[in-house]
């Protein structure tokens, strides 16, 4: 067997060989005599099928068998040769040419391997991270905030006109055109005006209402709004106002620090004032860190970490973004690609460079987290899963099971390695301001 290998760069070779009938049919036959000591053939007891017969029963695959032998032959000969390891390869060969002749088969292999990243200098691209400073004015709007949550609506001392920042309790009815519809109507609502909850324009329109005053509201639903029969639709609102209820205000003391910081053994305002003040450092830090640092830390990795990428994990990114293209594309401009080689190529050529991008960006993400130590365990996908659906009222378990049916798994957990590898690379530049 004549075989001649090219190692086209460090993550693509190919290999090339001509088979030999002969050793086709010396495989064929090796298996066959395999075949005589398990094969079931009517009017032949097991182990006693003679080889002729075997080979007449299972003819075609037979030859299938011997031929993927040899291949593997190849392949295992072409990467000693080349003097690669199995284990490096991504993906499975890909058998790009295989031609039979009468006396031999031409066959061509090309093979991928991860690429080899240096990432010995790899934090010195990452710049110094200034620490988000928190001043008292922001502790103090929080504490604000949370007092606010904590405080309770009671019945008013003394009658007045509703307010922003007011629970009116209300009925109200809605129709268009005269015609009640779906959904537009309830009894005794807590409405907090100012929160809007409602329609625009609605809330505004309470606010100066009195104890048991009718009103009709007019107000034009929103064009983006979730119903068709709704949308961009003039409505008006019967309106009764029972009651109003001012939230009575919550005193920022030790005593309020107590409930919040239940469990704990300081419960004091200025231990509550020190965790408050991390969490919003936390919290800019995060906003920080997902709209401008880790993008421009990846874009940066991206187009200095320069490696040889594995064509065909490059081909397959080009053909999900044509597929995507495809999708939003008429039926006129899929046949006019269908019938035009050169426009489909064209076509596919313009997703290359941004391809190449993304697949860098995989390996270089998935190197990062090896040097890191950064893993994220199946069981993390799944509580980030559970936890998103249950904060938007899903079902916890089918939002698992409709991702891991879909086949969307591994692209959640590379998100989630690459979100926790780039925060744990920018934590480790955090200066103090």
């Amino acid at each position: 067997m004549k075989i001649k290998t090219n190692k086209i760069n460090s993550a693509n070779a190919q290999i090339e060989a001509k088979i030999p009938k002969e050793i086709i049919d010396a495989n064929v036959e090796k298996i066959a005599k395999k075949l005589t000591k398990t094969a079931s053939v009517q009017g032949f007891r097991k182990g006693k099928v003679p080889v002729n017969v075997v080979k007449k029963q299972y003819g075609e695959r037979l030859v299938q068998d011997a031929e993927a032998e040899a291949l593997r032959e190849v392949l295992n000969r072409g990467l000693d040769e080349l003097k690669i390891a199995m284990s490096s390869l991504i993906g499975e060969p890909n058998i790009s040419n295989f031609v039979k002749n009468a006396d031999s088969i031409d066959v061509t292999v090309k093979i991928a391997m991860r690429p080899e990243i240096n990432l010995e200098n790899y934090k010195d691209m990452v710049d110094a991270v200034a620490k988000p400073v928190i001043s008292d004015e922001d502790i103090e709007k929080r504490l604000e905030k949370l007092a606010d949550g904590q405080g309770k609506f009671v019945d008013l001392k003394k009658k007045r006109a509703a307010k922003v920042g007011d629970s009116a309790i209300i009925d109200f009815e809605g129709s268009i055109d005269g015609k009640l519809f779906e959904g537009g109507a309830a009894k005794e609502f807590a409405l907090v005006l100012g929160s809007n909850q409602f329609i625009p324009g609605f809330e505004d329109q309470v606010v100066g209402m009195k104890i048991e005053e009718e009103k009709v509201i007019k107000v034009t639903f929103p064009e983006s709004y979730g119903s068709d029969k709704l949308a961009g639709k003039d409505a008006e609102f019967k309106v009764t106002l029972h009651n109003i209820q001012e939230k009575v205000k919550v005193e920022i003391d030790d005593a309020f620090a107590a409930k919040l910081l239940a469990g704990q053994d300081d419960k004091s305002l200025e231990n509550l004032k020190a965790q408050i003040k991390i969490q919003l450092e936390n919290e800019a830090l995060a906003k920080l860190y997902n709209e401008e640092l880790k993008p421009t830390l990846l874009e940066k990795f991206v187009t200095k970490l320069i490696f040889d990428l594995p064509e065909f994990v490059v081909e397959q990114e080009i053909d999900v973004s044509l597929n995507k293209k495809a999708s939003m594309m008429s039926e006129d401009e899929i046949k006019e690609l269908r019938e035009s080689a050169d426009k489909l190529e064209t076509l596919r050529e313009t997703f290359r460079e941004d391809a190449e991008k993304s697949v860098r960006a995989t390996f270089i993400i998935d190197a990062l987290a090896t040097a890191e130590n950064v893993r994220v365990e199946e069981n993390e996908v799944m509580q980030t899963i559970y936890y998103e659906a249950m904060q938007m009222g899903q079902d916890p378990r089918l939002a698992y099971d409709k991702y891991k049916n879909a086949g969307y798994l591994p692209a959640i957990q590379m998100s989630m390695v690459e979100d926790k590898v780039l925060t744990q690379i920018l934590n480790s530049k955090i200066k103090e301001a």
